[in-house]
């Protein structure tokens, strides 16, 4: 997430002053030191680190503490609230036009994905929020720009209206609005044209579509790896044209993050979405509560719920699950797992949405464990079903016939076979339990 540097550092310093035992002015002055140091290493707006330390001060001071309650555990929520105040305390929904089509101009510099998220969002309304989008491809003047929406779109099955090269993107934008009324879809989502730099010539020409089109929405998008210039970039915007909502690329990198931390502070723009991958799929909603409780390693169950709901087959899932808590785990049930495990994406990325296990999720090494599991897998696909439902009788010729036609050694074999006795052994254990517990 952009925020791990920054969550980090947090989270360290909620920790220490959790483990003082005795909340004092001068352990708090020392927390609130190391928040302003974490926030401006961030690459946090300096105003909104000042009125942010001011508030928690504020708050502090007229803190009463309640029965019950550790007084440090109540400082966390305060920097946890002013987190969430900053980020926007509510989630900033798409405006739909109460009749009609409703257009959503996709605005931004060039390189900020801009053209993947238009389509990405394409697809989310119409699969989550059940609209029947077209894509406009209103960026005439770089070379490709329509051939590469058009490939991306076909990839997810989204119309892309297109007049060609050589008819204005004001045009453009104007008959595609007539085509989507004719046709019955009910949003256009327009990927206009974008630059290395703001110039005089782009913002002339969004400013056209605008006072033709009357968007409902005017989204900027922005990358989290370009730090402050994300607030230079959705001021310059908000004045020149007036933008709705920001969609954030790179929501996953390891950027510091303190452009999105401020943008809202300082334009009023809120962010609306997030793109967390390179997948069609990794778009999400921004949720301010959930980010701040992840910035504060507090975890974001809710998220990993929709995702997991999403993402994988629950059913398969759930059959799989049962048949491993009555002993019946065999290396078809592992299969199903590790496939599951990796639609759900990084280990690490999970590790930081479960509460209280964030803190691990830095000793993950993604890379390795999904190489590992890769492996893994075309082991269990080199077997035949027999063998797949019980590897323990695998004698030492067949070991190399599975190792040779998975592209692995014995050794490797050896391993997977190992890892599914004991997790055989533990689902045995656990679904005893279970059942003692029911009983």
């Amino acid at each position: 997430m952009a925020f791990d540097s920054l969550s980090d550092r947090l989270t360290l310093a909620m920790r220490n002053i959790a483990g003082n035992g005795k909340l004092t002015d001068k352990n708090m002055d020392r927390m609130l030191k190391e928040v302003r140091s974490a926030l401006l290493d961030a690459d946090v707006n300096y105003l909104v680190v000042k009125d942010f330390v001011a508030r928690i001060r504020k708050e502090y001071e007229d803190m009463e503490v309640r029965p019950g309650l550790d007084p440090a555990e109540q400082v966390v929520t305060i920097v946890r609230d002013a987190i969430e105040e900053i980020l926007g305390k509510e989630p900033s929904p798409l405006e739909y036009a109460t009749s009609g089509v409703t257009v959503i101009m996709m605005v931004g510099l060039q390189g900020t994905g801009k053209t993947t998220s238009s389509v990405k969002l394409a697809k989310f309304i119409r699969d989550r929020q059940s609209r029947k989008p077209l894509l406009v491809a209103a960026d005439v003047k770089r070379p490709a720009a329509i051939e590469q929406l058009q490939t991306f779109a076909a990839s997810v099955d989204v119309e892309v209206f297109t007049l060609g090269h050589e008819v204005s993107a004001l045009e453009t934008s104007r008959k595609a609005v007539e085509y989507a009324k004719e046709k019955g879809y009910n949003t256009v989502i327009i990927d206009t044209a974008g630059r290395l730099a703001i110039d005089e010539a782009l913002m002339k020409e969004l400013t056209e579509i605008r006072d033709e089109i009357d968007p409902e929405e005017i989204l900027l998008t922005v990358d989290a790896m370009t730090g402050q210039s994300i607030v230079h970039t959705a001021e310059t915007f908000q004045e020149k044209i007036g933008c709705t909502g920001l969609v954030v690329t790179k929501f996953d990198s390891d950027a510091r993050g303190g452009g999105v931390f401020s943008v809202r502070a300082v334009t009023s723009v809120p962010v609306k979405f997030v793109g967390s991958g390179e997948k069609v799929d990794d778009i999400d909603i921004f949720y301010p509560d959930r980010v701040a409780s992840r910035i504060l390693g507090m975890g974001d169950i809710m998220t990993l719920v929709e995702q997991a709901q999403e993402k994988i087959d629950l059913k398969e899932s759930e059959e799989s699950a049962k048949r491993m808590l009555e002993g019946q785990f065999t290396l078809d049930d592992m299969m199903v797992q590790y496939k599951q495990m990796r639609k759900l994406g990084p280990l690490s990325g999970l590790l930081k949405m479960v509460p209280g296990m964030s803190q691990y999720a830095n000793q993950i090494d993604d890379d390795d464990t999904d190489k590992k599991m890769k492996v893994q897998m075309a082991i269990i696909n080199s077997m035949t079903p027999e063998e797949r439902r019980d590897p323990t009788k695998l004698r030492g010729t067949h070991k190399s016939r599975i190792a040779k036609g998975s592209g692995t050694t014995v050794n490797d074999v050896n391993q997977l076979i190992n890892a599914y006795t004991r997790a055989k052994k533990q689902m045995s254990m656990l679904g005893s339990f279970m059942k003692g517990k029911m009983f």
